[in-house]
């Protein structure tokens, strides 16, 4: 643990935007890969799927868990996909 105050500090707010952070970027990982997993079996649902998948990349970049070109690689690669 650190001593000065203001490490101390960064600490806690690191710990904070973990906490935060963490379910948004679990969420949108688990609907990328069940957009995949229903991709790759041929489901009926993946039209749906990839909607919901890019909706939460498009979530995740705007709340800035990931960048503006990894979102769009993302949402290209999961087009392919659907194809």
């Amino acid at each position: 643990m650190p001593i000065i105050e203001s490490s101390i500090q960064r600490v806690r707010l690191s710990t904070k935007q973990h906490d935060r952070n963490e379910p948004q970027r679990s969420a949108y990982r688990t609907a990328v890969k069940r957009f995949l997993k229903a991709a790759k079996a041929d489901s009926a649902d993946a039209a749906d799927l990839y909607k919901q998948a890019s909706s939460a990349i498009d979530r995740a970049y705007s709340k800035g868990l990931i960048k503006k070109n990894k979102a769009s690689r993302q949402k290209s690669r999961l087009a392919k996909y659907l194809k």
